[in-house]
């Protein structure tokens, strides 16, 4: 009998291990079909009706989100094996001529064969992720300082990384046969951590070129739902039915969005928001969406910029999607990883403008995170470990900072890496107002701290300590001005947090004059997408 029972825990515990068949393409539009009815009939059933004037009613940026400052993503499936070029080699790798022509096509051509040959579908067996540990992961996400993390679960090649039933395209009948997403879920929120879903397949049915001959124009239906060559309809169903089984099956605290959401027509989108809405209800949990370019509206979904921030202080929270490399978002063979110094230092500068972090790693197609990620990580971790008091559960300032490093514009895709110095000085507080926190990038000049936005108006209570070592400063205020005495030694961290307490604080009215000019121009609402990207169409307009 204990025999018995050890079989069946053993059994238990690798539940994740897919055994079955995978779904016939029939089996996959009945189950899409009954998925979206699904999710449809709940997206009226709850607080959330399927219009954009109930669904802005829901609160866009929850308290953990704001608090929690930064979590951790990855780019790792199928475009992981070839580890070539970028994550969308799927793409490339068909384009032989034209402006998009790249190195690819020669590339899979000489290394694989022709595509019709060897397809982008021919990989997926390869894609065995057989070092993946999913507690690994999380422990290593624990100890980078992440407050949620999770996968991209689909990128724009049709291949889902999760226990499908909508497609036989997925990580549980395929490849590495594992609920991928699902014991990241589990090890992620058994550590106490939020945990992401990001989707990027509102693209895929327009991101291979349909070369006759070629895979991607293949009448095999059971290809064609990798390659997405299917119908508008199927499509559009496709992709809710995905999200609302990711939804039912992981509970996800956020999900995240790519670009080109108009891809997909507008009634997916608002029986997606409301179902996601009312069964968050139900699990009694804050949840939140984001997209690229206000492609939602700003009331439903956090604004996020791929590569890039705000020049300013903004009065909205945003996110910020990077990446740990100075390259590609997956793994490649030539794969650079930028210095944690340049991590941490773009993270203050975003925090103290009230944006949020998160942050991809390129982890092999075999599952294991190369050490270079893992050291810039670990050294990100280790700095908010000493510092995080003047990060976590904090919230901007009456301005942003100062300094002699300003950004040239904001938006995304930002191309050059700042470099900050002791001079550039970022602000933060505490929820309740009463602690300023000053970051200084870098060491401060003959250990002289002098912000010059910064007027005192009391001091006799006043306090400097500094953060990570709890040791108490000496100051002075002259005139309304301060000046704190810093240790000299202070060049091993990468920035340096000072806390402030007992002062009674204001902007110098130069500095205000300019932040009023500031709030002017953002007064009306958002930052104008259309002035930072060349973007389509944003819903509930």
């Amino acid at each position: 009998m204990k025999r018995i029972l050890s079989l069946i825990a053993a059994f238990l515990f690798l539940g994740t291990v897919r055994a079955s068949e995978p779904l016939s393409i029939e089996q996959c539009k009945t189950n899409i079909n009954a998925m979206v009815a699904k999710m449809n009939q709940g997206a009226t059933e709850g607080p959330y009706r399927p219009n954009w004037q109930s669904v802005t009613q829901h609160e866009a940026q929850p308290e953990w989100f704001l608090d929690g400052k930064v979590g951790i993503y990855f780019h790792w499936g199928v475009y992981s094996v070839p580890a070539h070029g970028n994550e969308w080699y799927m793409r490339k790798m068909h384009i032989k001529t034209g402006p998009e022509k790249q190195s690819y096509y020669e590339h899979h051509r000489e290394t694989w064969g022709e595509p019709d040959e060897f397809g982008y579908h021919d990989f997926v067996p390869m894609f065995k992720a057989q070092h993946f540990d999913a507690s690994e992961w999380a422990d290593l996400f624990v100890k980078s300082g992440a407050r949620w993390a999770g996968p991209v679960c689909e990128h724009h090649d049709g291949y889902s990384m999760w226990d499908s039933e909508m497609t036989p395209w997925n990580a549980a009948d395929t490849g590495p046969k594992r609920d991928i997403t699902g014991e990241l879920a589990k090890a992620v929120k058994d550590r106490g951590l939020k945990f992401v879903t990001t989707f990027h397949h509102e693209r895929s049915r327009n991101w291979v070129p349909r070369v006759e001959g070629w895979p991607t124009a293949s009448d095999d239906p059971v290809l064609q739902f990798l390659y997405m060559n299917i119908s508008e309809y199927l499509f559009n169903m496709l992709f809710q039915a995905k999200l609302g089984e990711a939804i039912d099956k992981y509970e996800p605290d956020m999900i995240w969005f790519d670009g080109r959401m108009s891809d997909i027509l507008e009634p997916y989108h608002l029986n997606f928001l409301a179902y996601y809405f009312n069964q968050a209800d139900k699990w009694g949990k804050d949840v939140m969406v984001t997209t690229k370019k206000l492609q939602y509206p700003q009331e439903v979904a956090v604004l996020d910029f791929e590569k890039g921030r705000t020049a300013a202080l903004t009065p909205y929270p945003w996110l910020n999607d990077d990446t740990i490399s100075t390259g590609s978002w997956c793994y490649t063979d030539t794969l650079a990883v930028k210095p944690a110094k340049v991590v941490v230092h773009d993270f203050i500068d975003s925090v103290s403008k009230n944006g949020h972090l998160l942050l991809n790693l390129s982890p092999k197609s075999d599952g294991t995170i190369p050490q270079d990620q893992r050291d810039c990580l670990l050294a990100f971790g280790d700095w908010l470990k000493r510092n995080g008091e003047a990060i976590y559960a904090t919230r901007p300032w009456l301005e942003y900072g100062e300094g002699p490093t300003q950004m040239e514009r904001a938006g995304s895709h930002q191309r050059k890496s700042l470099e900050y110095s002791g001079s550039d000085l970022r602000y933060t507080q505490s929820k309740d107002g009463k602690t300023l926190y000053m970051i200084a990038l870098g060491e401060p000049v003959n250990g002289i701290v002098a912000p010059s936005i910064i007027q005192i108006d009391e001091s006799e209570s006043g306090k400097v300590v500094l953060v990570g070592r709890d040791e108490e400063l000496k100051f002075e205020v002259t005139e309304g001005r301060l000046t704190i005495h810093a240790p000299k030694n202070l060049a091993t961290d990468f920035a340096h947090a000072f806390k402030l307490t007992g002062f009674k604080a204001r902007l110098t009215p130069d500095a205000k004059a300019r932040r009023d000019a500031e709030l002017e121009k953002l007064h009306s609402g958002p930052i104008d997408p259309g002035k930072l990207h060349n973007d389509n169409i944003q819903f509930g307009q």
